[in-house]
């Protein structure tokens, strides 16, 4: 077991300890959201919601987790489900990669568990996508085991009430925390106790506006005691995104529909469907598009050429402008040029999975979110 002293951090004596669990559960019994994956034990529902909620706000993910069990009450059906369908409920959520894995990992149940969720931390943890943190919740909230999950929030809590001088952002540094969290953990109410540490790391202990006066651990907390709560937690600041410039094209044929293409799988954003787009090149690879407010000069490139090329495609292009598209992954930023055309002959090329799709039929197919800003910047130029 990893010995805290070695780390500069001192535990408490076990009556503090107890003092301390009293105080936050005391605290959530009191204040805790009546949320409906805490009205339940069932393991399906509590992991549906942990992936949700994965870098998501509670609000955000309401609708989604109620239509998602909807569509997929069972792990059977998750584990059979389409793979459209799938993107379809996951749709602007983001982190796709995650939906994907919970569909390996209720193929995995189906096979290697006779289709019944299993009841350890280990069995748990062995699942497709679900790391020590989903591991830790579903296994303390679902079967009452005395498992930490430790995540950013709990981290945060922890790092001020220790004064922890790592970087929580740093993997390796994980392990610190979840020896704290070893020995703090409520063997009696597990699930409740982690439950609380996450309300308390979203609200009152959140990054950006901490109110530590509030906090029902205050007096617990060395960094409140000794004033020093502004320099915890300690976390580098990330590498920001990469810009890059995109064209996006919304053709149409002489019957009004729109050609869409679905991402292959390898590709960003892959099986999902968009406008047709192509990434463009910039002479200045210095030039920030989302920070400063200048024109973006591309390189003499006729991209005309290039999409016909691409799609053996000639459509007659409009001069018509709309409204730039921005969009921001945890690694790149897109800005989107929207080009509109029309075409005569519509026939498509085999290479690629593309569609005409009429407007009012565009709901039925997965978009992710920078799409559905297209459709929404297409529209608002047009009108």
């Amino acid at each position: 077991m990893l010995d805290l002293q070695d780390y500069g951090i001192t535990m408490w004596p076990e009556d503090k300890i107890i003092a301390f669990r009293k105080a936050l559960l005391d605290w959530y019994d009191a204040n805790k959201r009546d949320l409906p994956w805490r009205r339940t034990t069932n393991p399906y529902y509590i992991w549906v919601s942990e992936i949700m909620l994965q870098q998501t706000q509670v609000i955000t993910v309401l609708p989604y987790f109620e239509r998602f069990l909807d569509w997929f009450p069972t792990v059977a059906d998750l584990a059979k489900a389409e793979e459209e369908r799938l993107l379809k409920a996951w749709e602007g959520l983001g982190y796709y990669s995650r939906v994907r894995n919970m569909q390996a990992a209720a193929q995995q149940i189906m096979t290697d568990f006779d289709g019944i969720f299993p009841q350890t931390y280990e069995a748990i943890a062995s699942l497709k996508g679900i790391g020590p943190y989903t591991a830790g919740a579903i296994a303390s909230i679902a079967f009452g085991l005395p498992e930490p999950a430790v995540d950013g929030n709990v981290m945060r809590v922890m790092a001020r009430l220790f004064e922890v001088d790592y970087d929580i952002g740093n993997p390796k540094n994980r392990k610190i925390f979840q020896a704290i969290m070893e020995i703090l953990i409520d063997p009696a109410r597990p699930g409740d106790f982690n439950q609380a540490l996450m309300d308390l790391g979203t609200d009152i202990e959140n990054p950006k506006n901490p109110r530590p006066e509030e906090s029902p651990v205050k007096d617990f907390s060395a960094a409140y005691q000794n004033g020093t709560m502004a320099k915890y937690p300690i976390k580098e600041p990330k590498k920001k995104p990469r810009p890059i410039q995109i064209q996006a094209f919304v053709i149409r044929n002489q019957d009004g529909d729109y050609l869409l293409e679905k991402n292959k799988q390898g590709r960003l954003l892959a099986g999902f469907w968009s406008f047709p787009i192509l990434e463009t090149q910039l002479v200045s690879q210095q030039l920030n598009l989302f920070e400063q407010e200048q024109e973006v000069v591309m390189e003499s490139l006729s991209q005309t050429t290039t999409f016909e090329e691409k799609y053996q495609l000639t459509p007659d292009w409009s001069n018509q402008t709309f409204p730039t598209v921005k969009h921001v992954f945890s690694h790149q930023k897109w800005q989107i040029e929207l080009i509109e055309g029309v075409v005569v002959t519509d026939q498509l090329p085999a290479d690629y999975q593309l569609e005409w799709v009429g407007l009012e039929d565009f709901e039925a197919y997965p978009f992710a979110t920078p799409q559905k800003k297209m459709v929404e910047a297409y529209l608002a130029g047009l009108s």
